[in-house]
């Protein structure tokens, strides 16, 4: 390895996994990586949790790789950018960043029913003025629950905090916040693009408890203890904390400054930037700041993702899941689709809108007895790259996007590919090289542009006709959804809602 040139490092803590990569500043070219799985402690009471411990020796594990692997070009680093899963929960000391709380995710649902009782406080049009969505964040139930459990951690010499927050400060001794972190705790002004104190008082929390916004792309140094700890000079500036979703957007800018970002993760999303007088929403979309030029970056999720994929490598291939990847690599290589008639709806981790209180609502439809678990694969997969169409349809259509750059684990899978080209034309799509540490490129935004951007590939649509039948499939697809579905309505589909809004 040569011994010139500035390096950069790019830390990216997923919901299960953290990663990191160090990459040349010059020529952009990934110079090493690692990554470390984070265990999850799980209950059927909907318990999300990571040790915060673990996540420290992680961090400290991923950095020492590095270290090893650079070499004598450890002492060149010249910038650190950080990105995090959003709407994670840690309560620590203000001072010192000692945690006094696990780290709840995302996903957690333990304080669902605190969020809801909160939801009906107000009307949903004040949710719609504050944060562009139907609901209030998640993080204010789970502040209502936590009073409820640890009511002697609500003081001023606290903080709450996610993920990201909780790893910037590690780095360089300072508390700071990305607005997609601040909506999914439920106390951030998406049209203002600030932190409101009037969702907090409902649950009685100051804005003073919650870490200031991150301003643009602004960096911070590291820390003395930081330097010490991992061996690096000082001076050194770190930029973020981002949304991962943000990140990942800011690694597809090569490709186009118009793209339809998705990450296909533990939670599949959809990334696109709509101009400030264009007026659309959807119940569960999360608005932020463009993270360059202007307008907005729409984070929306959708209400599948590789959880779902993984129970159905487990449940319909095998448990090990490296061997249950390759054979559904040769179950999608004889066929792509499912039998004509036979639809999945993939809302495996939603609730039950058959029964209250119940989660699953995961649907196989057209079942008959000569239904193999291949089919069923099948069926699951194309169900899969069907939602991501019905909630971004409007998107495809709108001219607002110019192509569709995939990412995330699912995006190695290639029937997934092949499935969203046909179902995207005439739109383009690609893929990122090194997709998984797309995240850990993007971070570098701030520093050097290049070296953010990751190289594109191009995916062809399936030839002959089976974009026609992936199409035919789609439309079966609404069919049965909007019969199984229509009681809960468009099911969080982004939509348009009128010509370019006038601003004065």
């Amino acid at each position: 390895m040569a011994a010139s040139g500035k390096v950069l490092i790019g830390i990216d803590l997923g919901t299960t996994v953290l990663k990191a990569a160090g990459f040349d500043a010059g020529s952009g070219r990934m110079l090493a990586q690692a990554s470390k799985r984070l265990p999850v402690a799980t209950s059927r009471e909907g318990k999300r949790e990571q040790s915060v411990a673990d996540l420290d020796k992680a961090l400290a594990a991923i950095l020492g790789r590095l270290r090893h692997d650079l070499g004598g070009r450890w002492k060149r680093v010249a910038g650190i950018g950080i990105a995090a899963q959003g709407g994670s929960t840690i309560i620590a000391d203000r001072e010192t960043g000692a945690a006094l709380t696990p780290m709840i995710l995302w996903n957690d649902r333990r304080a669902f029913s605190h969020q809801m009782e909160i939801a009906g406080r107000m009307p949903a049009s004040f949710w719609r003025d504050v944060g562009m969505q139907d609901m209030p964040g998640a993080g204010l139930g789970r502040m209502s629950w936590l009073k409820d459990t640890h009511s002697g951690l609500f003081t001023e010499s606290n903080i709450y905090a996610g993920a990201g927050e909780y790893l910037y400060f590690r780095l360089t001794g300072v508390w700071r916040q990305d607005a997609g972190n601040a909506l999914q705790i439920g106390c951030y002004n998406a049209a203002r693009q600030c932190l409101d104190e009037r969702p907090l008082a409902l649950v009685e929390v100051p804005v003073s408890f919650v870490a200031p916004m991150r301003q643009d792309h602004t960096t911070c140094e590291l820390s003395d203890s930081a330097q010490r700890a991992f061996g690096l000079p000082g001076g050194i500036p770190a930029a973020g904390p981002y949304m991962d979703h943000e990140a990942g957007f800011m690694s597809a800018s090569a490709v186009s400054t118009k793209p339809l970002q998705c990450s296909l993760g533990t939670a599949w999303v959809g990334n696109f930037i709509l101009p400030e007088d264009t007026a659309g929403r959807s119940p569960f979309q999360l608005v932020l700041p463009a993270p360059f030029g202007s307008g907005r970056l729409v984070v929306q999720p959708l209400l599948t993702g590789n959880v779902t994929w993984d129970w159905g490598l487990e449940n319909l291939v095998g448990r090990d899941h490296r061997k249950a990847l390759i054979s559904a690599d040769g179950i999608f290589a004889d066929e792509l689709l499912p039998p004509f008639g036979l639809v999945a709806i993939p809302w495996n981790t939603q609730a039950n809108p058959a029964a209250a209180g119940a989660i699953g609502g995961g649907t196989f439809f057209g079942v008959s007895a000569h239904t193999e678990r291949a089919h069923l694969l099948r069926a699951l997969a194309a169900g899969m790259a069907y939602e991501l169409l019905r909630i971004l349809e409007e998107v495809k259509l709108s001219g607002e996007v110019d192509c569709v750059v995939l990412g995330g684990g699912a995006s190695r899978g290639r029937f997934f590919r092949k499935l969203i080209a046909a179902l995207f034309s005439p739109l383009e799509v690609f893929t990122l090289a090194d997709e998984d540490m797309a995240g850990t490129r993007g971070v570098l935004y701030a520093f050097d542009r290049k070296t953010s951007q990751a190289r594109a590939v191009r995916v062809r649509p399936p030839a002959g006709g089976v974009c026609k039948r992936v199409m035919e499939g789609y439309r079966l697809y609404l069919e049965v959804f909007n019969r199984l579905y229509r009681q809960i309505g468009i099911g969080g589909a982004f939509t348009f809602t009128g010509e370019k809004e006038k601003r004065g």
